[in-house]
């Protein structure tokens, strides 16, 4: 799905497919850069995105390689939220690999930089990743979340998700530890 980009003035977020990130080269052109840069200052400041030390600029375009090929070839869908032509968030969701679990799909990560967190750049993200698995015929979009993370726990609530595990003190961030949180918004129950 192709939106247009323009900066109207307003300081909503513009949430972009990678198809869409792709065609303008402005943008394009600095998304890696600027993808690595929010990852990287996210882990940096303890965020729970998978990474304990922040990943090098390598790891992070080797990911945004790996889910474009996959949202080019229907396993995938990878969205960014612009705030006038600034990346400041970005998020994806892939199909499982495995043959019986293709109709389902994993919402992996869902990163909103620090100056935008609060103006509903997460809401945004989340919500175009929702109807875009939908689009894709996706039955169960699930996801996993450390416990700590509230503000992320509301927000998947509040858009349909529900609990449907705990591993208690599974997540180990050095001597820390976090229950990790698991959730599932099911499209067979919502008709």
């Amino acid at each position: 799905m192709h939106t247009a980009i323009t900066d109207n003035g307003t300081r909503e977020p513009l949430v972009l497919d990678i198809a869409a990130v792709m065609s303008a080269p402005d943008l394009d052109a600095r998304f890696e850069e600027s993808a690595h840069r929010i990852l990287a200052d996210l882990v940096r400041e303890g965020a729970a995105l998978g990474w304990v030390d922040p990943p090098s600029r390598g790891e992070v375009a080797e990911l945004l390689d790996r889910v474009t090929s996959e949202a080019h070839a229907g396993n995938a869908a990878l969205r960014a939220a612009y705030i006038g032509r600034q990346l400041v968030g970005l998020g994806y969701w892939q199909r499982y690999a495995r043959p019986t679990h293709r109709p389902h799909a994993d919402l992996e990560k869902v990163a909103v930089g620090a100056a935008a967190q609060g103006r509903g750049v997460g809401r945004a993200l989340v919500t175009a990743l929702v109807a875009d698995a939908r689009r894709a015929g996706i039955e169960v979009l699930t996801l996993d979340a450390r416990g700590d993370n509230g503000n992320a726990l509301r927000l998947y609530r509040s858009l349909g998700f529900t609990e449907y595990g705990r591993l208690p003190d599974f997540v180990a961030v050095g001597e820390r530890r976090y229950d990790k949180v698991f959730y599932m918004l099911d499209f067979r129950s919502a008709g």
